[in-house]
Parts: C-alpha cells; structure tokens; sequence
C-alpha cells in the first residue's frame, strides 16, 4: 500500500510541475486573496493582526478546493480513470498517494501564504508559538487533503462536479477551519498551551477522515 501511494503521489506531483497548474493560478489567487482582505478591513485598527489566523485559513480552504479540483480533473481524462481500475494498485493505496501529493501542494502554499500574512497584516507567531503553528499546519492540511480526495472523486462523476464539489466539502472542512484558526491565535497571541486542544481536535479528524476515505475510495472509484 505504500508503495502504491508514493507512486501514485509521484505521478501527481510531476503532473503538476509538469502543467504548474498551482504555480501559475493557485498561488497568484492566494496572494490576491490575502490582499483583498488587507484592503477590505482596517489596519490602522489592528483588525487585521487580530483576524489574520481565520483569514489565513480562509485562503487556504478557498485554494484548497482549485486544487482538490485539479486532482480530481487528472483522474477523469482521456480514460485515466478505467486505466486505474485494471490496475493492482490498492485503493487505499491509491487514496493515500492522492492525499500525499494534494498535502505536498497544501503545505507550500500555506508556506506561502503565512509569509504573505506576516508581511501584509504586521502579525506573526511568537518564537514559543511557532512548534504549535507547524503541527497545526500538518494536521489541517491532512484533513483537508483527506476530506478533499473523498469528496473529489465523489463528485467527480457527476456533470455538475465544478459548482457541487464546494458544497460537500465546505461543511466538512468547516470543524477543521475552528480548530485551526483557533490554534493559530493562541500561537500569535503567545500562549500556545491554549492551542493544543485544539490541535488535539484535529488530529482525531485527521484520522477519521484518513481512514474513512481509505475504506470508501475504492468503491466510490468503481461506481463513478
């Protein structure tokens, strides 16, 4: 099974350089979502340094669901998808390969996005707070590459998938975008003690999303 997810991971990760698909839309989007909020609201007031966590992990969501529609897009051209079918490959393999290459390209554009935010809305973790910022990272990204490989295959048989894919996956992410935001403002307001729960909180959803989506990828493969 490993071995299967690192070479299906592989293959989407040289999809991707390949058509630098996140390169080219995902992060240009990213950045402009960012300094949209930056205008929207008052700097001059400190709102921005005080809602910069939940922002941060809107744009994620937001960008997070081009990509999980990329990934899934990949799957269903020119026969992709039956190809795969025949193959040995493990389902669960093949689920687990898909989460590790959307996850490798979630976790460059927060990296992305975080230095965005410490630079357009003055606000950075403090220097105790930033183990609490990369194992929230880890967790959240996990979730919603899990989350977002289910659902994207789900949908990704329906004629409308484009328009109903933010619909699934939005309610489903929205448990992970609390818990994440909330760690985040314990690691900028400099207690990270506070935002350990939380990290907690998301690392049980990691793993019933992970293991969920490993038992139901493959028949949700064979029926769309």
């Amino acid at each position: 099974m490993l071995r299967d997810a690192l070479l299906i991971a592989g293959r989407d990760l040289r999809v991707e350089w390949r058509s630098r698909v996140a390169t080219n839309q995902v992060a240009p989007l990213a950045l402009v979502i960012v300094m949209l909020f930056a205008f929207a609201l008052d700097p001059a007031r400190g709102i921005l340094a005080r809602a910069a966590p939940g922002l941060f992990w809107v744009a994620v969501v937001l960008c997070a669901l081009l990509i999980v529609q990329r990934a899934a897009t990949v799957e269903s051209g020119d026969g992709v998808r039956d190809a795969l079918r025949l193959t040995a490959l493990s389902p669960a393999g093949m689920f687990l390969g898909k989460v590790l290459a959307i996850g490798a390209e979630l976790l460059a554009l927060e990296a992305l996005l975080l230095v965005g935010v410490i630079v357009l809305y003055n606000a950075a973790p403090s220097t105790e707070g930033w183990p609490l910022v990369v194992a929230t990272a880890a967790l959240a990204t996990a979730c919603i590459a899990a989350a977002g490989t289910l659902y994207g295959v789900l949908a990704s048989g329906l004629r409308v998938r484009d328009t109903l894919l933010p619909l699934l996956l939005l309610p489903v992410l929205a448990p992970v975008l609390i818990g994440a935001t909330r760690a985040f403002e314990a690691a900028f307001a400099g207690v990270p003690a506070d935002g350990w729960l939380w990290l907690g909180l998301l690392g049980v959803f990691a793993l019933v999303y992970i293991v969920i989506g490993a038992l139901a990828y493959g028949p949700l493969l064979e029926e769309t």
